[in-house]
């Protein structure tokens, strides 16, 4: 038992109250002045290994098959993969990062050139690369150009001769001697066929991970920021901006991005790990294929996260679709950013019709911390940061709990629960569960009406702050125990 809590400190309660507050604090399974442990991330710079290869040859699907999980999006066409993804990995004891490519083609414009810059990116960054190789269709000349590119970059190469499901297939995996890469590794990246022999030739080719070191960064590893909004708000430009370089790719075509894409980036001072997500699109359960598979993807890198930036788009009309992914992040139980991109595109008209949308749409969460960007100009960037900060500190927030106790034996004697079928329930007493995000269990005589509870809440902010942060409130209900 901490200080605070000490024979003559029981947050305003008498010591039999007290006694059963903690009694029942046990029983529900509740750590009164216990905080959520953080997250540890090892600092270390693991060695890169980068899969590159023409579209369709089964990139993701050999990346998914390194990892052992199904993290890459796949799906039986070309150029679902656009941007590099990272994943981490180990393979006997010895871990590293794969970075899965688009496909990369020879003198291509658009979007496609964009993919192709990012592959080529890609190889330039890594220690090692795999270059992979349809089997069944032999070399291509575009592997031959990717070749010469790769030669150039000076990497250490392990070949894989992918799609090879059978002996019958080995031998046409043995022409790709004749590509000058050394030993083809025949593979099934489907089903798993050769895949240790060809990780055994990678980790020969991967330099040795240096000893663990844990560098300047805050304890728990960097903050971990994920953009979300629906397709073409501008996730992947501000991503872009916020990293200094072309790091995913940008076109106007709606849900270019479709694998998370992490970054670590310096800015504020400090270093964050920014997530570009796919956008998220009106209905899930109606789109298919690599659009599916994305959209599991954001919500699963939304749960990672702990601080969800959402991208809105200032220069149109607020859509039902972004309250419901602001409500998506809510639920998640993450801190949250709003911020209105493409804030260079608004006359005065529009941020007038802009400031009453807000007002009519997104009452409910008037706590965000609201920050107007463009991020195809830079504006207003440096105000990013601060508005994180704000969101995880309010997240993080933790009410003592005889403070808390105080505050609501002043809030039921100024403003008493209704009376109801001639009943008044009362709050006994209260802890905070837990944070992030602040967690509140009130013990009560009775029900507490929603309606109740939301004006707890309303003056649990305006006593305590907790700004960007989603705030829950749970009733246990309770007889109050009967003087002797």
């Amino acid at each position: 038992m901490t200080a605070e809590h000490s024979a003559t400190d029981h947050g305003g309660l008498d010591a039999a109250d007290y006694a059963e507050f903690m009694a029942l604090a046990a029983e529900e399974g509740f750590d009164v002045d216990g905080f959520d442990a953080a997250d540890g991330e090892e600092h270390v710079r693991l060695p890169v290994l980068a899969v590159v290869g023409r579209p369709n040859v089964g990139k993701s699907t050999l990346v998914n098959r390194i990892i052992g999980r199904r993290e890459a999006v796949v799906e039986d066409k070309p150029g679902v993969t656009r941007d590099r993804v990272t994943y981490e990995a180990s393979w006997n004891g010895r871990r590293f990062k794969v970075v899965d490519t688009g496909g990369w083609e020879i003198d291509v414009l658009g979007i496609d050139a964009m993919v192709a810059a990012q592959a080529e990116l890609g190889i330039e960054q890594a220690d090692a690369v795999m270059f992979v190789v349809d089997a069944t269709v032999g070399a291509t000349d575009t592997d031959e150009a990717l070749i010469k590119l790769i030669r150039r970059a000076g990497k250490p190469t392990v070949l894989c001769a992918n799609k090879v499901d059978g002996p019958s297939t080995e031998a046409e995996a043995a022409y790709l001697w004749s590509l000058g890469l050394g030993e083809p590794y025949p593979v099934s990246a489907l089903h798993g066929r050769g895949s240790g022999d060809l990780l055994d030739a990678v980790m020969d080719a991967l330099p040795e991970a240096p000893p663990q070191t844990f560098g300047d960064a805050a304890p728990g590893g960097p903050r971990r920021v994920a953009l979300i909004g629906r397709p073409n708000v501008g996730k992947s430009s501000l991503l872009n901006k916020v990293a200094g370089e072309e790091r995913v790719v940008v076109n106007e075509l709606a849900g270019t991005t479709r694998d998370p894409v992490d970054e670590m980036i310096e800015l504020g001072g400090k270093t964050w790990k920014f997530v570009d997500t796919a956008g998220i699109r009106r209905r899930v359960h109606l789109t298919a294929g690599a659009d599916f598979y994305a959209s599991l993807r954001t919500s699963a890198a939304l749960e990672k996260a702990e601080v969800a930036v959402v991208l809105i788009d200032a220069s149109e009309t607020l859509a039902e679709q972004d309250t419901r992914i602001i409500s998506m992040a809510v639920e998640a139980g993450r801190a949250v950013v709003i911020a209105y991109n493409k804030w260079d595109q608004l006359d005065e008209e529009r941020r007038y019709y802009l400031e009453r949308e807000i007002e009519r749409d997104l009452v409910q969460v008037q706590w965000a911390p609201r920050v107007n960007v463009s991020a195809k100009t830079g504006r207003h960037m440096e105000k990013l940061v601060p508005a994180i900060e704000t969101a995880l500190e309010g997240w993080e927030t933790r009410i003592p709990t005889a403070r808390l106790n105080a505050f609501l034996g002043e809030l039921v004697a100024a403003h008493p629960h209704p009376i109801r079928g001639g009943k008044q329930p009362r709050i006994l007493f209260g802890t905070q569960a837990g944070t992030r995000p602040p967690r509140f269990v009130l013990f009560a005589s009775g029900f507490l009406e929603a309606g109740y509870r939301r004006f707890i809440e309303r003056r649990l902010r305006e006593e305590f702050g907790f700004v960007g942060t989603p705030i829950s409130i749970s009733v246990r209900v309770r007889e109050k125990r009967k003087k002797k």
